[in-house]
Order: structure tokens, then sequence, then C-alpha cells
């Protein structure tokens, strides 16, 4: 059966500086631990960062320059950006998933997506977030189903949701319907029930999951960064950490195989056996004899959702 080495990179990014980020990224891909992987995955919207101010200041509240920042910095696909993920990977030879703020060559709506690429360096796909959770719908538009896609590999299907759409179950069921082996959870999401929620979907679906979080210090904020001082609510149970990081490598009985690693950049190692997953769903199938499709039914709507839709001739009433 097929085996991989996965690593889950918990690091820092630079806030809202695309291009020191992408620096960032391209220096851990050519680091040894991480070359020598199979795939490599990175957190949600690492590229160039979380938009923190969100829990930060109330809505709306003098965060002009902030959003102008973000919509400025964030990564258009395909672009000199993705580009240069790709040449990282393809230079590491690895499966590569990391988060980005999205934006569309035209237009400040940004949506927090997560981008594949394979080890040749090609873009394989992307999914953008289905539901923004919370202060979220402030800066990340909403995602449509046409980026519900797992991804053919060298050792399985990889495929995954972000943070708090893990919580969606029949966006799972949809993944687990296409066989997905290998669960990415790119997240911002903290605490022992995170790594609850991450053990149940790999039980679930029988398949191994990677959550991965950013892990970022308050002292890492850039200290030109606008209204530096207001830009982040300092939690007083951790005051010195913006995001503390809780990434963890989970396998297809919910075992923790990595993790959670916490108030700490570190790279998460695992050798998954993909064997494991076919053994694993001889008991317990979501999508197979252990689903009654003569009772349950999914309606799966994956056509794009574009705001403007373009045609020649006459349109009929």
């Amino acid at each position: 059966m097929a085996t991989l080495t996965v690593a889950a990179v918990q690091a820092a990014y630079v806030l809202m500086d695309r291009a020191a980020t992408l620096a960032k990224v391209e220096a851990l891909l050519a680091s040894p631990e991480v070359r020598a992987a199979d795939l490599v995955v990175f957190p949600e919207a690492f590229v160039p960062g979380t938009p923190i101010w969100i829990d930060g200041v109330p809505i709306w509240d003098g965060d002009e320059k902030w959003f102008e920042l973000l919509a400025d910095q964030a990564v258009v696909v395909p672009s000199d950006a993705t580009r240069r993920m790709g040449a990282a990977a393809k230079e590491a030879g690895v499966y590569l998933v990391i988060g980005i703020d999205e934006r569309e060559p035209t237009g400040s709506t940004i949506y927090n997506t997560v981008l594949y690429f394979a080890p040749d360096g090609s873009l394989m796909g992307k999914h953008r977030k289905l539901m923004p959770t919370g202060s979220e719908r402030t800066v990340w538009g909403m995602g449509d189903g046409s980026t519900l896609d797992t991804y053919a590999t060298s050792f399985g299907r990889l495929g995954g949701l972000i943070c708090w759409e893990n919580y969606m179950p029949l966006a799972r069921f949809y993944l687990y319907s296409q066989g997905v082996d290998v669960w990415v959870a790119p997240t911002l999401a903290q605490g022992d029930g995170w790594v609850a929620t991450m053990r149940h979907i790999a039980r679930e679906g029988r398949c191994f999951v990677i959550g991965v979080n950013p892990c970022v210090r308050v002292d890492q904020i850039p200290e030109d960064f606008p209204d530096r001082d207001r830009v982040w609510r300092v939690d007083a149970d951790d005051p010195a950490w913006v995001e503390p990081g809780n990434t963890v490598i989970v396998g297809p009985n919910g075992e923790v195989l990595a993790g959670p690693s916490r108030h700490e950049e570190a790279v998460l190692v695992a050798e998954l056996d993909l064997g494991k997953v076919k053994s694993a769903r001889r008991m317990f199938d979501p999508v197979g004899h252990y689903h009654r499709p003569d009772v349950f039914r999914l309606a799966v709507d994956t056509a794009p959702r574009p705001v403007v839709t373009t045609f020649s001739g006459h349109l009929d009433s």
C-alpha cells in the first residue's frame, strides 16, 4: 500500500506582507525536514496572514488602512505569487497545500482560499471557504460549490475544508463521497475542542487528518504596521500570542500521531500508511456499506456563481 510523509508547518506569517511571507514559505520548503516530506501543509490564510483586527476592534471602527493593506497584499490566482509557490513546491518535490487571502484581478472582495500544488509546480486547484465565521464576514466573501473538490495524487485522494467548515456535516459528506484519503484542515481554531473535531473527522471519514494553525507572537507584528497598538486585542490569559498554534496530525481511527503543537513555530512530521484507510473502512464507510442511499440523498450544486454572466445575442424571456 502507498505510504507518504507529511509535514504540517506551524509558522508565523509576516502580517499583510505578501512578499516577505512568500520568502518565508520558500525558506521553509527549502529546509531539510520539509523537503523530506511528500506532502506539506501550511495554515489558513497564511499569505499574507490573518486579518487579525476583526477580533481586535469593533466592526468597521478605523480599519480602513488595514483592509486597504489586505486588498493590496491579497493573492490573485493565477499570478506571480502563485507561480512562486508552485516553483517552491517543484524545487522541493512536494505536494503543497497552503492557505491564502485571495482576490479577483478586479474588485476588493477577499476570499479565504486554500491552494493545492503538485510536485511539478502546477496548480491542481483551489477551494474557497463556503461560509466565513462570525467577524470573518467583515473581510471575506463566500465561496460556492464549484471548488468543493478532492485531488488525485500519487498516494491517494487529497482534500479538505477550512476551519469551521469542518463543522458542516453535508460538506464533509460530499468530500467523503469523493473518496478522500488525506484530509487537510488549515485553521485558526484553538484548544482541545478543535483537536477533538480533527479526531472525529478522522474517525468518521476513516481518513488521515492534518490540522494546521499559524503561530504568531504579538512581538512579531511588524513595528511599522499601521495603528499597531490597536490591531490586536491582547488575551489576558495568553498575552504574548496573537495565534498560539494548535497543529495536529490524526490517524483514521482517531489516534493522535503528532501534536498538538502550541506556543512555538514547529514542523510536525508523520509517516502515513494509506493501507490503514482501507482497513479502517471495512468497519465503517460513511459513503459505502454504512450509508443508506435509499433513505438519505444529498444534492450538491457545483456550478460556479460568478457576479456577472456575459452572453452574445438576445436574451430569451
